[in-house]
């Protein structure tokens, strides 16, 4: 702590992102990256853009990306925006639209970034405990008027991987007209219908996504958001008030070449979506308990077995998977779907160690 910095800076608890180890020969299964590259089409169209005009600003409002985004979800482009991973378009939410004096509602285990941006932006809140089950529970966020300035989950959530059904979906929207609900949907394409369908329903919803997991761009650093045009003016606002030129001109292109590109995105997902398959049966017959997931990571727990335990058990073995700390899911781990070779390391480490 430093005599320089402002009472805000002290307050804060910042977010703690999954480790990147400088390790070689690692399996690495701790931050839900696709084990699949990206769309060939998207690395051709990077590689086009280096040079020459790299000396030049890029599209400030990205708008190759945005109509490329619009005509994917039968939208304008003006329903859309685009900015530096969807972390950076949900920060812009929290000042743009979440920010009205009294707490918003998100659940009690859910994505970490979270508290953060209402500690950042000084946004009040409430968190809404999951079910027994850990899973969201619709009626939770009804009823509750005007004593709350807005609702934001994920779906798929994070850490769980448990599923929201769309109907459930709209109960929250239709029972909540007068604030903003926010879908951050990073694993949505991993197993539930988007909530982008309700968009044209309700003025009042905002689907955010990113383009990091399903489509293989993780260090690029895309993400966008759709929603009402006056709720993506907001968003505009903020943005260029912050910073007008947030993606660079290769991830302008990779991007909307890799959006354009649903071959390559449903050959990787459904490899994805298999390969979690037979990892849950695996962990199941291995004892471990096994919460349902839509997303590409499962979160699991072993009741006979220390999940500290049996995490430092894995790296050792040159294995990683994220532990959680936090009360309730303290014997979870969340371990992301790899490749099939990395998901076999994986259960022999884990045969051998609960042996």
């Amino acid at each position: 702590m430093s005599k320089f910095w402002s009472p805000l800076v002290s307050r804060l608890t910042p977010y703690t992102p999954g480790e990147q180890p400088k390790i070689s020969k690692l399996v690495k299964l701790n931050t839900n990256e696709n084990p699949y590259g990206p769309s060939p089409r998207a690395v051709a169209a990077m590689a086009t853009e280096i040079g020459d005009n790299l000396r030049l600003y890029p599209n400030p409002d990205a708008e190759p990306l945005k109509l490329a985004i619009a005509r994917r979800h039968g939208l304008s482009a003006a329903q859309v925006f685009v900015g530096n991973g969807s972390d950076e378009v949900l920060a812009h939410a929290f000042q743009a639209l979440l920010k009205h004096g009294v707490p918003i509602l998100f659940p009690d285990i859910t994505y970490s970034f979270y508290p953060t941006y209402a500690g950042l932006y000084e946004v009040d809140y409430r968190a809404v405990p999951l079910a027994e089950d850990f899973t969201i529970r619709a009626e939770d966020y009804l009823g509750h008027g005007d004593t709350i300035g807005g609702i934001i989950f994920p779906n798929p959530n994070a850490p769980t991987g448990c599923l929201l059904a769309l109907d459930a979906v709209d109960r929250i929207l239709a029972g909540n007209s007068g604030r903003v609900v926010i879908v951050d949907e990073a694993y949505i394409d991993f197993g539930g219908v988007s909530a982008i369908d309700l968009v044209t329903r309700y003025p009042n919803l905002l689907v955010v996504q990113t383009l990091s997991k399903s489509r293989s761009l993780a260090g690029l650093r895309v993400g966008f958001a759709v929603g009402h045009a006056d709720l993506i003016s907001a968003l505009e606002r903020v943005k260029n008030s912050f910073n007008s030129y947030p993606l660079d001109r290769i991830a302008i292109v990779g991007a909307t070449a890799a959006m354009e590109d649903d071959a390559h995105f449903e050959q990787t997902r459904n490899a994805v979506i298999a390969s979690r398959g037979k990892m849950v049966a695996d962990l199941t017959t291995l004892g471990f308990e096994v919460l349902p997931s839509a997303a590409n990571f499962v979160f699991a727990r072993h009741p006979q077995h220390d999940a500290a335990g049996l995490a430092a058990s894995l790296r050792g073995d040159g294995i990683i998977v994220r532990h959680f700390t936090s009360a309730r899911i303290n014997q979870f781990l969340r371990i992301t779907v790899g490749a099939d070779e990395a998901c076999k390391a994986l259960i022999d480490s884990l045969r051998r160690h609960l042996a």
